[in-house]
């Protein structure tokens, strides 16, 4: 076994002996174990919650930048990585990796599980084989074909050999020698459940019992997943920060989500009867509390979710109410004005008519002065208009000939 393995199966194998030792029962340390494990873990299990709890809430966004950048793989990647990265959320599945981690911490539970003389006796590798071989030789009855769990069938035996194994290896501890009870609620938590309950020999509480834990393993994943999903689902919103629906159904997590709901069943099917009933105990407890623990982070950040939503429905609200005052104020205009004329309200257009009003009025002031004075005073020939009309002095129109009523020059 590598270095890398034994850092944590040592520790492991050390905690679990003390709980045995201080309850005198392997199914509660089992139990108590797999609740200190998940409130270690509980940072990184929030951590993981949060992470994907704000991937499903940006979830419409995403599907936004999609359908915008359908044809430019490349810059809908970059658009959705710089989105998660101004909204602090997972890249890639981080948040789904975080969550594998007590699956991980299966294996070198799995170590120690399997031999308890080495992790939770603290003996050597050495001594726990000349355990196991004497106790083999004594009884081979006692063990199956598959020497794996030959500890665990040693472990228990212990007690019945003490003294030949006393005599065989001279400074063996006492709390070596009184072994391992792996019975728990009449069950016996060293032996692997057996699929085929058609080989039992008697239909007892026992052979019950381990065929129930999983079982009983599998369903609680099912309900965990379902409850999961659900619950992340109710986070995703549109931008009026309203529950979508329908978007949470088309979503890749939703889609992630169906393919664990087949995954983690059967993979607690598989070590429910794969392993010792120990480990599936652990398993199926530790999921208990995961779902304990999904419910409270998802209430608790929801709260801060629900505070972001009403903000944004809020605002929401009031673009609606100041985008329907404009609306019936132009319904007012129209209403006033049915026929669409409109007057021209420019600013330098309107100085140039005030202007040309107060030129008009002196203009007309002068006229009438001099008409009254018997003062006549003609125009300059350069300064008439050539089109005749004081407004519009520069009209000439497209027949415009300055000679046209000018001297005939033209000899017969």
């Amino acid at each position: 076994m590598n270095f890398e393995i034994k850092i944590i199966t040592v520790p492991f194998g050390w905690l679990l002996k003390f709980l045995y030792d201080l309850t005198s029962s392997y199914g509660l340390a089992i139990l108590i174990f797999a609740a200190i494990v998940q409130l270690i873990l509980l940072p990184i299990t929030a951590k993981s919650k949060k992470s994907m709890m704000k991937m499903s809430r940006l979830t419409p966004r995403i599907q936004e930048i999609q359908r915008r950048y359908a044809n430019d793989q490349q810059k809908q990647n970059e658009a959705i990585q710089q989105l998660q990265k101004e909204e602090g959320a997972s890249m890639g599945c981080g948040g789904c990796l975080w969550g594998l981690v007590p699956m991980l911490l299966l294996l070198p539970l799995l170590q120690v599980v399997r031999q308890p003389i080495v992790y939770m006796l603290g003996e050597s590798s050495e001594i726990a084989g000349q355990i196991v071989t004497l106790i083999k030789e004594a009884d081979p009855g006692l063990f199956s074909s598959n020497p794996y769990y030959d500890q665990v069938v040693a472990a228990q035996a212990i007690p019945q050999f003490a003294e030949q194994i006393k005599a065989a290896i001279p400074g063996i501890r006492a709390d070596t020698l009184a072994g391992i009870d792996f019975e728990f609620l009449k069950i016996n938590l060293g032996a692997i459940p057996d699929f085929n309950v058609f080989r039992w020999s008697a239909w007892d509480w026992a052979h019950i019992g381990l065929f129930l834990i999983p079982l009983i393993s599998v369903g609680q994943q099912v309900v965990s997943m379902l409850l999961s999903q659900k619950m992340n689902d109710s986070v995703i919103t549109d931008d009026k920060g309203l529950e979508d629906k329908e978007t949470a159904k088309k979503s890749q997590t939703n889609q992630a989500n169906k393919v664990m709901l087949w995954m983690m069943p059967l993979m607690s099917l598989w070590i429910g009867f794969t392993v010792p009933a120990g480990l599936s105990l652990y398993w199926l407890a530790g999921g208990i509390l995961r779902t304990v623990e999904d419910v409270a982070l998802t209430k608790r950040y929801r709260r801060i979710y629900d505070a972001e939503d009403a903000e944004r429905l809020k605002k929401h609200l009031a673009e609606e109410a100041a985008e329907a005052e404009k609306e019936r104020i132009r319904a007012e205009k129209r209403a006033a004005n049915p026929d669409g004329i409109t007057e021209n309200t420019s600013k330098k257009k309107l100085q140039k008519q005030q202007q040309r009003s107060e030129e008009a009025a002196r203009a007309a002031a002068k006229k009438e002065y001099d008409a009254r004075k018997g003062i006549i005073e003609e125009e300059p020939a350069g300064q008439r208009p050539m089109s005749g009309i004081s407004d519009r002095p520069y009209c000439k129109g497209r027949a415009y000939n300055p000679d046209r009523y000018g001297a005939d020059t033209t000899e017969d």
